[in-house]
């Protein structure tokens, strides 16, 4: 028997992508492990860019819809693990000052009771003992990540509560609840200032010159997840997401042994837990018993 069969995680994210952009190497070392990971993806990345030059074409634009189904497929087959999607339309990236409004029917609009009870109908059937979404900034200020958050915190409250959403299944209350905090300015900086020592021309340069330093926010991370050994199938599962993923872009600027070396986690913030545990912490699954 794998050493922690019994265990159940669900990430809840807001597009295909997100699950290997942010958490995808812990992920793969908790199935390694026996883990059974399951993925709720809340829209369908319609209305997502095209940002791998290669995959630049009128046959993609026209079929945005399939072909990030088909990229998600690839991804899960990857990852080894399991997904929903929650039903919702993406909302897109509102562009321009002021913005204009978000397009009508967008998950970012969606009521929130509709989505929660989704959410809280596949928390209940999966039966996951950690959840992990993104924090109430959305890790970046996307509409549909601030209303993954949203739904996803509702959701973790109400799932074991019998009298919300009764007929959505059987009361399942999660033990963990987790924010990710995969691009934090530490590790960024970090990984900045060993490319500049080895001469290497670092593809943060800019974006750390424009990123106010926040010690209080970086201080959140509580659990730091060591996932170094499986940052080739992040990278797989990324480039997996060929529309979105630019295999010669910033994310494979860094040389995976560069990456192990200088930071080997994939980084977390407990925000509830219902079982014993202190912080730091090095397993999201630390305090919980399997099933």
């Amino acid at each position: 028997m794998p050493p922690r069969s019994g265990l159940r995680l669900m990430h809840v994210h807001a597009h295909p992508d997100d699950e290997s952009s942010k958490g995808a190497a812990s992920t793969a070392k908790y199935v390694a492990e026996g883990v059974d990971v399951h993925v709720v993806t809340c829209t369908g990345g319609e209305r997502g860019s095209v940002l791998n030059p290669r995959m630049d074409r009128p046959d993609v634009w026209e079929n945005m819809s399939e072909v990030r189904r088909a990229e998600m497929d690839a991804a899960r087959e990857i990852l080894g693990i399991s997904q929903d999607w929650l039903g919702f339309v993406d909302s897109g990236w509102p562009e321009g000052d002021p913005k204009p409004p978000l397009p009508e029917g967008c998950f970012a609009l969606a009521p929130l009771e509709e989505a929660t009870e989704r959410l809280v109908r596949l928390i209940r059937s999966f039966r996951p003992h950690v959840v992990t979404t993104y924090d109430e900034r959305g890790g970046y200020p996307h509409p549909d990540h601030v209303r993954c958050h949203e739904v996803s915190v509702a959701a973790f409250e109400a799932a074991g509560d019998p009298e919300r959403f009764p007929d959505a299944g059987e009361p399942w209350q999660p033990a963990k609840l987790y924010y990710h905090h995969t691009f934090n300015r530490p590790r960024t900086q970090a990984l900045h200032d060993a490319l500049v020592a080895q001469g290497v021309e670092s593809p943060y340069a800019e974006r750390l010159a424009d990123w106010k330093a926040e010690p209080e926010w970086d201080a959140r991370i509580t659990t730091r997840v060591e996932c170094g050994e499986y940052f080739g199938v992040r990278d797989q599962a990324l480039l997996a997401h060929a529309t979105q993923i630019d295999p010669d872009g910033a994310w494979f600027a860094i040389p995976l042994e560069l990456s192990r070396e200088v930071w080997p986690t994939e980084d977390y913030e407990l925000v509830v837990s219902h079982v014993p545990t202190s912080v730091p912490e090095t397993d999201l699954f630390t305090g919980v018993t399997p099933d």
